[in-house]
């Protein structure tokens, strides 16, 4: 099956975003969240391994709940900023039956192929422990998706913007043919306000997840594109000029069977 993205630019813009500064309020969020569960969660919390760190910050609750933490971030720069290894989840080099838990902060949905990576990862984990993570969902990002349409009309070109999601029900069944016990997704959506589409363009590169399609157009948007594009994300604001996008994050969970899939 052809690939979708390019790891290489997937890299490079998660490179870019820690340079520049990540932009992490719906990783802190999910951390959050995460952290939650964890807790909630009885098993021994010796040794951790955190897929995808953008900050170092975002390690710390999970620092303070296991003994060990061990970081792998497809990105160089922020594998090093965590003082943890770069490698692509697909790739991870991990002795089996390693680690309490695996922690996904919000990579997965663009490593290839998925269900290989979710059997990678539960083979990482020791028996009867979990995977938590968090990934977008399919109805994140609309307004940007719609606005992309219009630039895509004035300009003549079609080409895809955004990342094909998986959604709830999907990824369950992921979990499950990956072999993990009692596999559960929930939503979260986020609603943020813009007052321009740069602004959200800008929040999108501080987080690293802007266009990395392998098909996707690599000539820049012409300004008559552009212009109607932010024409189109403004349409109908409020009266502060702002509008609502939103974010869906997909939570999800399961456990490495305590006996052999």
């Amino acid at each position: 099956m052809p690939e979708l993205f390019d790891p290489d630019l997937r890299q490079l813009r998660r490179d870019r975003a820690v340079r520049g500064g990540p932009v992490t309020f719906l990783h802190e969020r999910a951390v959050e969240d995460l952290i939650d569960r964890l807790d909630m969660m009885m098993f021994d919390k010796h040794r951790a391994l955190v897929v995808g760190l953008l900050s170092p910050e975002l390690a710390k609750p999970f620092a303070e709940r296991f003994d060990r933490l061990d970081i792998v971030d497809p990105s160089p720069v922020a594998a090093a900023a965590s003082g943890g290894s770069c490698a692509g989840e697909p790739t991870l080099d991990v002795e089996p039956a390693t680690y309490d838990a695996v922690i996904a902060l919000g990579t997965l949905d663009t490593a290839e192929p998925l269900p290989e990576t979710l059997l990678r990862l539960r083979l990482a984990l020791k028996p009867d422990r979990p995977l938590v993570g968090v990934m977008p969902g399919g109805q994140s990002l609309a307004r940007l998706a719609n606005a992309m349409i219009e630039a895509d009309r004035v300009s003549g070109v079609t080409s895809p913007h955004v990342h094909p999601r998986v959604d709830p029900p999907a990824l369950t069944q992921l979990l499950a043919s990956a072999g993990y016990a009692m596999p559960v997704v929930d939503i979260d959506r986020v609603s943020v306000r813009y007052g321009d589409l740069a602004s959200l363009v800008a929040d999108l590169r501080g987080m690293g997840t802007t266009n990395i399609l392998r098909e996707r157009s690599r000539r820049p948007i012409g300004k008559a594109a552009y212009k109607a594009a932010k024409f189109a994300f403004l349409s109908d604001a409020d009266t502060d000029g702002r509008v609502t996008e939103r974010f869906e994050l997909l939570h999800f969970a399961g456990w490495n069977p305590a006996s052999p899939v």
